[in-house]
């Protein structure tokens, strides 16, 4: 097996047929001849087969061709997602170059590091000896502490950290130095009240203020070890182009073991509560809070030479160990756990990979891909808020009890040392977060129908495309309120000042305890280092950007209004009271029992959605102070685009359960109809609003007979001219599908007459039995029933069938497909099946429907409606509930939205299908058997492939568009918009609302076409319409349930005139249109219909005639169109604005 590894290795390629790998996998490798070429030519390998000895032929494998055999019988499906881990690590291993560079800086630095001067000793206080440019980089709270202090060369410099131990990787290459203090600048009791901490920060000014002075150092600034301000660092940069490439970060530390570790037990006190408050106090060192968090920042200071030791001599035992570590630190700096206070950091990824090792959870022969699956197991089933780990192997006899860690800590995780905790500034809730992601990871890692790599290592899951609701808390300053509220004083001092990460752990706690079963998980953003210029001012606690908040919501929970409590004599029920506050009453509830219950405001879905965010508010307010203003919700923002109503707000859940209640009673009635020849044996819904996903569903609506003409046989209410455009009313299309029999002819026409009759005696039927005004017409049959328009079609099964049939002229039957079947079959069997499909995936997700209408809101919007069709933004939308990984299904329509747009912007449509496992009806092998097709006939493929259950091939629902340059565009339009969106939302500082993404830059199109108003009927649902609104024939009140005149149905000006100029000027320009009260058609011209066409008498329609010579061409007359434009829209059309004057291209 070495031998074949050497020959893998040698720089000429080789390639070897399959038997010879098939051998290979069954066998002892075969050994090779090597032919040495003559000097001058192409090097070339050659391989001679050598004959074996019995005994080499039959030699039992070696333990590590044993491994690799078992691992290619288990990894099977795997085999990818290892060489994509290996290529990858490729890409985020530093390049011998980069190495070079750190390696000479590195030495420059030490040298001049080297040459620090003495300085006479002054009081800790005193600030004198530095120049006035470079500031400490501490916040001094209290000013005063005891001690003295002076400049001393540096005992020792090492370099510590992820660079030594080989395991630092790009992009962020963070060098670590640890510069040892003398041991003549400290005091053994420096521990006591920030002594060490403040000499320390001197000890880096006093080496700032040294190094200022020299060339060889680009930037240099100040900034904290994971956002610890007890632990400055000093970050600096060459000073040449590669500054960005690479950062040393210096550490200043105390001679080891200068202090005893038991000082630092995480019981005993550091800080006296006499220094702190200034106050005189009757406090005995004894009964003095304990400091724990301010024990472990001193004690990590001491240690970190040790831990690289132990880490060195744990790599050395496990070849992969580097390469696992590296992966792990991906894996985590994608879901933003990696950086920032309480992060999971990369010296806390080696760690447990030594944990793991040590412990023989991995062995030390794995490789890196089974280092990383063992790490994110072992996260995923272990919980270190309840049972903290250890590598303290022979603990001394002082060091803590992993019982008096927990009582400290929120998360255990001791070191080799036994004394330090390295999880201590992390959160209870940080770590939950850490458990979920693995767990998630695992769960889609074997799965063979999603794309792990891409799903585990490099998709980036920042809080807000995660969270279903994000909130911030703006103004930090009012955490001191909130300290103050919380009696938090002797953990404030433990922080030394820190309210913000002070009160952090009672408000998660708090919401936590408020949102309980709302909630699967909470979440926060784990605040960035601060980093700052040698010249100024260490920032102020409330200089950080302000603290978000992510929920991941159980949506049958989280939108309940009802807060049920204990019951009212149940000793629980003044816990409940004391956390509810006067928002808790006694209810009676229609079982009997009297319970305390808080209620919450919302009638609509849009508003019960926001529960959270009253329930968030309210506790805050109660208990922390924090008032309803420093509170930024951002969890329904977008909503506002497809809101509808003005008393009670919706986002179309209950105007599309009106609609499906109104058809499930039509389909009743019409099962229940008799009297016609043939039986009914379906009936079928095939409209977007009969699956919640029309964007505005259609209303009810009560005509108002004053402002419509009747014509007088039959019935309907007809525009009167000068009125403004009538309501439109959306036909809800229904298929009836009628029973096979002899009876139905074998003609096409003569199917069609049957049809229309049946359509006749419908309508008969239902009229007279239930009343409904009805129109029937040869293609459907018109029903004005609960003031909806459904539009009932009769189907019959063989039709479709009968339209490929032909015969030739040699009197044969021919069966050929064409476009007239495949419409029929997609309007009468797939439309149908789809809206049944996707009904039952709202029942399971109940914002199915909201994502959906957000996606098609935007698509509209930004003009595209036309080339993403409903029922493909339908599929795109569902997909993302079906295959989420590695999110988990979204909990909200905004965050499905950030998804969808994310999909649009960043799938490979190029190189892949979108597969979209409708009721999970595909398994593994169909999923190869679709990719393989796929790849098979790219070249005749749409550009936008969805393959579902009962389309596999031909991706029917993206057949006629989008076309190559229009998906292009899309693509780059979401990608912005997604970029400014997010930004919009996570950024409160941001002037324009978030609308923004919904407005198109019209400067790109040719012409621009603008719409009366007036003659706009959706003109309401716009994304910013007009303050004027027209009468459009509607009166308030309810509806009838049967009878009445019927309306103009399906009447829309817009949608007729934009299908006339497609018709008349489709081969010379593209038209666009917001069909959601648009009130602009906007021109994009073909550069190819501009290039000047030979003369022909049939083809001159809107062109000219320019003759050069003997030769006669014509080329499109603009003009000419620009002016049959107004003409064609007469009435509806205001102004035709050319844009450019780029006729000839």
């Amino acid at each position: 097996m070495k031998k074949k590894q050497a020959a893998a290795e040698e720089p000429a390629e080789m390639i070897l047929s399959d038997s010879f790998h098939k051998e290979e996998e069954n066998q002892a490798p075969v050994k090779a001849k090597r032919i040495k070429p003559d000097a001058g030519e192409e090097e070339e390998v050659v391989y001679h087969p050598v004959k074996l000895s019995r005994n080499d032929l039959y030699r039992p494998p070696t333990a590590e061709e044993l491994n690799q055999l078992k691992e290619a019988e288990s990894l099977f499906h795997c085999s990818l997602l290892k060489m994509q881990m290996g290529e990858l690590l490729k890409e985020v291993a530093l390049s011998e170059r980069r190495k070079q560079q750190i390696d000479s800086f590195i030495q420059t630095v030490i040298k001049l590091l080297q040459t620090v001067p003495d300085s006479p000793e002054v009081e800790v206080s005193d600030l004198s000896w530095l120049s006035g440019t470079v500031k400490v980089p501490f916040l001094l709270l209290p000013k005063i502490t005891k001690g003295k202090f002076h400049m001393a060369p540096l005992a020792s410099i090492d370099l510590i950290g992820s660079y030594p131990l080989g395991t630092c990787t790009k992009p962020h290459v963070m060098v670590d130095l640890a510069v040892t203090i003398p041991a003549d600048v400290l005091h053994p009791k420096d521990v006591v009240n920030q002594r060490y901490p403040r000499k320390r920060a001197l000890y880096l000014a006093g080496l700032a203020q040294h190094l200022t002075s020299s060339s060889d150092i680009g930037t240099m600034r100040y900034s904290c070890l994971h956002g610890n301000r007890l632990r400055p660092v000093l970050l600096l940069t060459p000073p040449d182009n590669n500054s960005s490439s690479f950062t040393v970060r210096v550490h200043a530390c105390p001679p080891p073991g200068f202090f005893k570790p038991s000082r630092f037990h995480p019981q005993r006190n550091n800080i006296r509560t006499e220094w702190y408050t200034g106050l005189q106090t009757s406090h005995s060192e004894s009964s003095e809070p304990p400091t724990p968090h301010y024990n472990s920042s001193v004690l990590g200071d001491l240690l970190p030479r040790a831990h690289l030791q132990f880490l060195s001599a744990i790599s050395s035992q496990c070849s992969a160990f580097a390469d696992g570590v590296a992966l792990l630190k991906v894996w985590l700096r994608q879901r933003e756990l990696s950086q920032g206070t309480g992060c999971f950091s990369g010296f806390l990824a080696s760690m447990l990979m030594a944990y793991l090792l040590t412990t023989h959870r991995i062995s030390n022969t794995m490789t890196a891909y089974h280092l990383l699956r063992n790490s994110l197991n072992f996260l995923a089933s272990t919980d270190l808020t309840v049972n903290g780990i250890s590598l303290a192997r022979d603990a001394d006899s002082t060091a803590p009890t992993l019982a008096e860690f927990h009582s400290a800590f929120q998360v255990v995780f001791v070191d080799p040392s036994g004394h330090l905790n390295m999880c201590a500034d992390m959160t209870a809730c940080t770590y939950m977060q850490l458990q979920h992601e693995a767990s998630v990871s695992m769960q889609f890692w074997d799965n063979p129908t999603v794309d792990g790599f891409h799903s585990l290592l490099m998709t980036p899951k920042p809080m807000i495309r995660t969270s279903d609701h994000v909130f911030q808390l703006c103004e930090l300053v009012k955490l001191q309120s909130s300290c103050k509220k919380l009696n938090l004083l002797s953990e404030l001092m433990d922080h030394s000042g820190n309210y913000i990460h002070t009160a952090l752990p009672y408000i998660l706690s708090l919401l936590q305890r408020g949102l309980d079963q709302r909630i699967c998980l909470l979440t926060h953003s784990l605040s960035p280092d601060p980093e700052w210029s040698v010249e100024s001012e260490a920032p102020k606690y409330k200089a950080q950007p302000p603290l978000s908040f992510g929920l991941l919501l159980r949506p049958e929970l989280a939108a309940s209004v009802l807060e049920r409590g204990p019951p009212a004599d149940s000793p629980k029920a003044a816990e409940f009271r004391q956390l509810w506050g006067l928002r808790s009453e006694l209810r009676r509830f229609q079982d009997g029992a009297i319970t305390e219950a808080v209620l919450w405001d919302g009638e609509s879905m849009c508003q019960k959605r926001l529960v959270p965010k009253q329930i968030i508010t309210h506790l805050l307010h109660l208990h922390a102070d924090i008032p309803e203003s420093c509170v930024r919700y951002v969890g329904a923002m977008v909503d506002d685009v497809i809101k509808s109503g003005s008393e009670v707000p919706s986002t179309g859940e209950e105007e599309s359960l009106v609609v499906v209640q109104s058809y499930d009673d039509l389909s009743r009635k019409l099962w229940r109809l008799e009297g016609l020849p043939l039986s009914i044996t379906a009936v079928q819904g095939a409209h977007p609003a009969l699956r919640y996903t029309q964007v505005f569903p259609p209303e009810p609506l009560k005509m108002d007979y004053s402002f419509f003409g009747k014509e007088k046989t039959c019935r309907s209410l007809v525009p009167k001219e000068g009125k403004p455009c009538p309501a439109y009313i959306t036909p809800i299309t229904v298929i009836c599908h009628m029973e096979g029999s002899g009876k139905w002819p074998h003609d096409r026409l003569a199917i069609r007459h049957i049809r229309a009759a049946f359509h006749i005696q419908l309508g008969e039927l239902l009229r007279k039995h239930h009343k409904y005004t009805c129109r029937p017409c040869p293609t459907h049959l018109d029903v004005w029933k609960d003031g909806l328009a459904f539009r009932i079609q009769v189907a019959y099964h063989r039709e479709p069938q009968v339209l490929r049939e032909s015969v030739n002229p040699e009197g044969l039957l021919v069966v050929r497909d064409n476009e007239e079947a495949q419409a029929l079959e997609m309007a009468t069997i797939h439309k149908p099946l789809l809206t049944s499909t996707l009904h039952g995936l709202q029942q399971q997700h109940p914002c199915f429907g909201a994502v959906c209408r957000l996606a098609k809101r935007w698509l509209g919007a930004q003009l595209f409606s036309d080339d993403i069709t409903e029922d493909a933004a339908d599929l795109l939308v569902a997909s993302l509930f079906l295959q989420p990984a590695p999110f988990t299904p979204p909990g909200s329509p905004q965050v499905g939205f950030l998804r969808f747009l994310h999909l649009l912007s960043s799938f490979d449509w190029r190189n892949n299908p979108l597969v979209v496992n409708l009721n999970n009806q595909l398994a593994a092998a169909d999923y190869t058997e679709i990719k393989n097709g796929f790849m098979a006939s790219r070249e005749s493929l749409p550009v936008m492939f969805i393959a579902t259950p009962r389309d596999k091939t031909l991706s029917m629902w993206t057949k006629r568009a989008p076309n190559v340059q229009m998906l292009q565009r899309v693509m780059m339009v979401a990608a912005e918009s997604l970029k400014v969106l997010e930004q919009q939302l996570m950024d409160g500082s941001q002037i324009q609302d978030v609308k923004v993404v919904m407005r198109p830059p019209l400067e790109v199109y040719d012409v621009v076409i603008q719409l009366n108003p007036k003659q706009v009927p959706l003109l309401s649902q716009a994304v910013d319409p007009p303050s004027v609104t027209f009468s459009r024939g509607v009166t308030t009140g309810s509806t009838a349930q049967s009878g009445g005149s019927l309306p103009v149905i399906d009447y829309n000006p817009v949608s007729l005139y934009l299908a006339e100029l497609r018709e008349a000027f489709g081969d010379l320009a593209l038209f666009f249109c917001d069909p959601y009260g648009g009130t602009v058609i906007t021109v994009l011209w073909k550069p190819k219909a501009f290039s000047p066409v030979p003369f022909k008498t049939s083809q001159v329609s809107a062109r000219s005639v320019e003759v050069t010579g003997d030769e006669a061409n014509t080329v499109p007359n603009v003009e000419a169109i620009l002016e049959d434009f107004q003409i064609m829209g007469k009435g509806l059309v205001k102004s035709v604005e050319a844009k450019t004057e780029k006729w000839s291209f």
